[in-house]
This record gives C-alpha cells, structure tokens and sequence, in this order.
C-alpha cells in the first residue's frame, strides 16, 4: 500500500462557549492550542493542512497550507472532506484543533501501524472510547463521502466510519493515552488543564 500522509488541523469555527472565539486559539500552558499542536506534528508530516472558514485569525501561522469548508454546516466530516478534496498524499491523518497535549510517540505508532495495513481508516481505541479526530482516511473514501454528505442530515463521523475497512488501534487505558486525546469543550475543561 502507498502510504504518503498529510497531517491535518481541523480548526473549526467560533464556538458559543468561548464567547465566539476558535478553540484552536484557547492558550494553554501559554500558548495557542493551534501552535502547540502544529510543534507536536510538524516533524513528522511534510504538509500541514488547517481547515477553518476564517484563515485570517491564523494569518502569522506561515508553514501551513489552509483550505475551507465546501459543506458548511457538516462539523468535523465537513473539515475532513475539505482536506481529503485538497490532499496531495495517499492518506491524511486528522487532528481536532482542540486537542493540546498530542504525542510525537503515538502519532508515529499509528502510522506504522496504519502504513502496514490495508485499511481505509485507522482510529485509536482506548477501551470502548474512540477517537476519530486522530485518525488516518486514506484519499480513497473521498467519493463516499461526497455522498454521504450530500444524502442528507446525518453527518455522524461514527455512521460514515461504518462504511468502510477500518481498523481500531487499541491502546492501553493509561493517563498519559487519555491525555493525548483531551479536548476542550467547556470553559470548566480549561481551568482543570492549567
């Protein structure tokens, strides 16, 4: 199998629940979310792709390429699709711009693991948690999701993965695992992190 891989950043929209601000741009440990995870990845991916509608609250990020959404309204399958339309690779590996504590270690794992395998999505499994948004589609599920999207409402990461040959990447239930797939969804989640 070819395994070429892309890293992607999905950075989303402004979130009610910060007041209209990116998650991606939340400081953490005195700094952006968004660099902190573009310092975990950038040694191991050769493009960066960031998939946001408002590439101008990252205009001093120069090392990536952006690209947006073209189905609005879609969360994260919408991100995922932008980024598969415009990938150069065989595969892209999908990060949430809200998760700040990625590890280097895990990351590579997973694209071994991806690399040596024939799946069509890789997602990591921490009991009977999993974790789309650092997982691997290869460019081949493009098509289906075109039409998954545009079949109608439902825009479940979880409904389209069923789709296809996609493997689980079980990982021990340990703090430092857990702590690689954080993310933050309340103002509560970022008092407890600093």
């Amino acid at each position: 199998m070819d395994c070429t891989i892309s890293g992607v950043i999905l950075a989303g929209g402004a979130s009610k629940r910060f007041g209209g601000i990116t998650k991606s741009n939340i400081i953490i440990g005195g700094e952006r979310i968004i660099s902190r995870i573009i310092n975990s990845i950038n040694c191991i991916f050769d493009e960066i792709i960031i998939v946001t509608n408002n590439p101008s609250e990252f205009r001093e990020i120069k090392e990536c390429r952006f690209v947006g959404d073209q189905y609005l309204k879609a969360g994260p399958l919408g991100g995922i699709h932008a980024a598969l339309k415009s990938s150069l690779t065989d595969a892209i590996f999908v990060f949430a711009g809200d998760m700040p504590f990625l590890r280097k270690e895990l990351i590579k794992e997973q694209i071994n693991q991806f690399c040596l395998s024939d799946y069509d999505i890789l997602i990591p499994l921490i009991g009977e948690f999993i974790e789309p948004l650092h997982s691997i589609y290869r460019v081949t599920v493009l098509e289906d999701l075109e039409r998954f999207l545009s079949g109608g409402k439902n825009r479940s990461v979880r409904e389209f993965i069923k789709l296809f040959h996609t493997g689980f990447m079980r990982l021990e239930e340990s703090e430092e695992n857990k702590r690689a797939f954080t993310n933050i969804n309340t103002r509560s989640d970022i008092s407890e992190l600093c």
